[in-house]
């Protein structure tokens, strides 16, 4: 249990203390009284977070190393090693549509190497990209 956890817990006891003493016309004084300072330990926990990513990526920035890609943005090494890969599984995918079911086989193995490359492809055309609403800090 952290200090602050501890402190939390302290007001809380201290909180449901005054309701037993004053009764029940301050509960809800009581209750919003606590919740703020809940809200302010959560401000500030929030707050440091941020300060310390920001200073993270500062740092990053500072020493000149690239900040990490985003998942929106491929970068050429991933997709030539996913045309290359499916190129080369291709071969053996191919000899074994044909051996089972001829060219029906060839052709149904050779749509499937094109749908995965088109749905690969797919992640990062304009329109598909996630765009992040500010509607809400809890949805991403």
């Amino acid at each position: 249990m952290e200090a602050s956890d501890s402190e939390l817990k302290k007001e809380l006891d201290a909180t449901l203390h005054a309701r037993r003493e004053l009764g029940e016309e301050y509960e809800s004084a009581l209750v919003e009284s606590f919740l703020e300072k809940v809200e302010q330990r959560l401000d500030g926990t929030v707050d440091r977070r941020v300060r310390r990513q920001l200073a993270e990526q500062q740092m990053v920035v500072a020493r000149g190393a690239r900040p990490p890609q985003q998942a929106t943005e491929p970068n050429f090494g991933e997709r030539f090693g996913f045309a290359i890969i499916s190129m080369i599984l291709a071969i053996p995918l191919s000899a074994i549509g044909v051996v089972q079911a001829g060219i029906e086989g060839l052709v149904a193995t050779w749509f499937g190497i094109v749908g995965v490359n088109a749905v690969h492809a797919a992640r990062w055309w304009p329109w598909t990209r996630h765009k992040p609403s500010a509607s809400s800090d809890w949805e991403d």
